[in-house]
């Protein structure tokens, strides 16, 4: 394991590379599949391109993307933290729930780790994080909207 010195402290491992921005959405399964085969493609052309993890269902991505858990998201992109404990610290919360809460986001690839001296360190490696919500009438819904009552 090569050693890094105190200035790369606060980056990504080297051998990884990351897009800047996350793009967490709420699409349905062809939506999704369409837009990751243009980034797809993009790529391959040399464009830069988000990395993106989609949830089929919005109820489901609010779920995951709690209130708290977005504030550990922010923790994280300004600095990343020296242990799970440093960050629970850091965000005045118990360190199981910030262990739980650090482990789902990791499952979703939103917070990612680097293992320095046997400890796990958190961190985000995007400079962005947009998160889109696409909500849409459902099929064989015929009720009218208020607007034209």
């Amino acid at each position: 394991m090569s050693k890094k010195s105190p200035d790369h402290a606060h980056e990504p491992p080297e051998d990884v590379e990351y897009p800047s921005t996350l793009c967490i959405t709420s699409k349905p399964f062809e939506d999704h599949k369409e837009s990751a085969l243009n980034r797809a493609e993009r790529w391959e052309q040399g464009e830069e391109v988000p990395h993106v993890v989609n949830f089929q269902d919005a109820s489901r991505l609010q779920r995951i993307l709690t209130p708290r858990r977005l504030e550990l998201v922010r923790s994280l992109m300004d600095a990343p933290a020296d242990s799970i404990r440093d960050l629970a610290d850091r965000l005045d919360r118990d360190i199981r729930q910030v262990h739980d809460d650090v482990q789902t986001l990791a499952e979703y690839r939103i917070v990612h780790f680097r293992e320095e001296g046997g400890a796990k360190q958190p961190y985000v490696p995007y400079d962005t994080v947009k998160i889109e919500v696409e909500l849409t009438r459902s099929l064989g819904d015929s009720s009218e909207s208020p607007a034209s009552a």
